[in-house]
């Protein structure tokens, strides 16, 4: 389904601001995987998502999707084949259009758009039923401006967009890392139930722990731009939260004994 071989990218190279943020990343995603990416801050793992989704394109490397060669393609011919919920709940949304407006124009991701109605009656009844599974009562209010609504139901709103063309891969970037408590469990809940409901091959990024080991089939955990761990079937199924810190602070204590050591190579040569 998704194939990635050898991916590289170095934002600002040979400057002083170098941030080499994927380094020769190698994965293969199965059909109706569902894939959790871990990793500290400036691990790569968004930039991971990027990569795929086309926001940039990599140095080297290439990727595979339902079997296109991707590597080349703009953002907005992926958008025909990914659907993608970022971790602003204000991003990927027009504020000012209503809510049907917006479902009108995710129908239309990625495919020619003529001068016809948008918003159809089959639409209108299709949408109220699909918006009404969100148990938030927004199927009667398809008129209103969805920057009208909060975080949660904006965020839920989106999942919806996202899936409604069951893509060929759901992206989720963080997407309940700006939600209250009580909203991001209602997101996820959902985002686990359309996953499961339409079979979607998934790439979810988060910082959560507790997610991670209760969703999906495989964790991912990268660092520095390469993927470090990769826990899938039985394993994964064993993981705890605890478990997986316990895999940072073994990083951690890695970094601080690689960093003693070139200190103490430095001073035999001072």
């Amino acid at each position: 389904m998704l194939s990635i071989t050898g991916i590289r990218k170095t934002f600002n190279p040979g400057t002083v601001n170098e941030v080499r943020a994927l380094q020769g990343v190698d994965l293969e995603v199965e059909e109706s995987s569902f894939v959790v990416v871990l990793g500290m801050n400036g691990s790569g793992k968004s930039t991971l998502l990027n990569a795929v989704a086309g926001t940039f394109l990599v140095d080297s490397g290439s990727l595979h999707l339902a079997g296109h060669d991707i590597t080349k393609w703009p953002e907005h011919k992926r958008a025909a084949l990914i659907g993608r919920v970022f971790q602003n709940p204000f991003s990927g949304t027009a504020p000012n259009m209503s809510i049907a407006e917006n479902f009108a124009m995710a129908a239309r991701r990625g495919r020619s758009r003529g001068l016809g109605w948008a918003l159809n009656q089959n639409l209108i009844t299709s949408l109220r039923d699909r918006v009404a599974t969100l148990r938030m009562g927004l199927e009667d209010r398809l008129d209103n401006a969805i920057g009208s609504l909060s975080g949660g139901q904006r965020q839920a709103l989106t999942l919806l967009m996202a899936s409604w063309l069951k893509p060929s891969l759901l992206l989720l970037d963080e997407h309940t890392a700006a939600l209250d408590p009580k909203s991001a469990d209602q997101v996820i809940a959902l985002s686990d139930e359309v996953i499961q409901q339409d079979n979607l091959t998934t790439l979810m990024v988060t910082h959560s722990m507790q997610q991670a080991v209760n969703l999906g089939d495989r964790i991912i955990m990268m660092h520095r731009g390469r993927v470090l761990h990769d826990f899938r079937g039985a394993e994964k199924q064993r993981l705890r939260p605890e478990d997986l810190l316990d895999c940072f602070e073994e990083i951690r204590r890695r970094e601080q004994l690689d960093e003693s050591a070139a200190g103490m190579l430095d001073a035999l040569y001072v």
